[in-house]
């Protein structure tokens, strides 16, 4: 028996694509960002099945994030009040990298995409921000209008696209810091979790020393 999962024993350095037509003003897709911006979570080394495909991109005006998530079927479920409880994806950047502390600082970011959850009757896509528990500081908090999102419904999932702008994360400087934390956990009461490496035995909502390396890449 395995005590810790095998993908705790590594630290990842993820390549993050240049990708300079985002966000798109016009057409059908928001990003449409190609396979190389997938963000690979070596599920298969701790024997688990992925049933999301996410993928990241950068350019000076701020992060694409892309997910789409297959295999459903039933509709989504969310509730806009409890993401960490919902259908959806949860995001969390450091634009400083600063893996050394296990509690959050005004650099890290918790972002949320929900397929349903928002409106009247909780059928409509919501994005949002929240604090991290226990965090040192607190990033500063953007409005849900400050971030383009886009859900489409689509056979046996959704596919969710949003741009979280230089103006949303604090302290994003590509030049002077190509390193950013990163990790996210997509969540579906149907086909489980699925995170970047360790599952939900660690605090990893809270604790940026276990998340990943993203390599901003041109």
């Amino acid at each position: 028996m395995t005590l810790l999962p095998h993908r705790f024993l590594f630290r990842v350095a993820s390549p993050c694509r240049y990708v300079k037509a985002m966000p798109a003003e016009e057409g059908d897709f928001l990003l449409d960002l190609p396979e190389s911006c997938r963000l690979d979570n070596f599920a298969a080394m701790d024997e688990a099945r992925n049933f999301a495909d996410l993928r990241l991109g950068w350019n000076e005006l701020g992060l694409g994030v892309q997910v789409e998530v297959r295999g459903k079927s039933e509709v989504p479920q969310g509730d806009a009040a409890r993401p960490r409880t919902s259908d959806g994806v949860t995001l969390w950047i450091d634009t400083r990298d600063a893996r050394t502390s296990h509690r959050g600082s005004r650099y890290c970011h918790q972002f949320h995409f929900l397929p349903a959850g928002g409106g009247s009757e909780r059928d409509e896509p919501v994005v949002s921000q929240s604090k991290i528990n226990r965090a040192l500081q607190d990033a500063p908090l953007s409005p849900p209008s400050a971030i383009p999102f886009r859900c489409e419904r689509i056979k046996g999932g959704y596919r969710i696209e949003a741009f979280l702008p230089a103006a949303v994360l604090n302290g994003y400087d590509p030049e002077q810091n190509p390193r950013l934390g990163v990790y996210y956990a997509v969540r579906d009461a149907e086909l489980g979790e699925q995170v970047l490496s360790v599952g939900a035995d660690f605090p990893f909502s809270e604790d940026p020393s276990l998340w990943g390396v993203l390599e901003l890449v041109r």
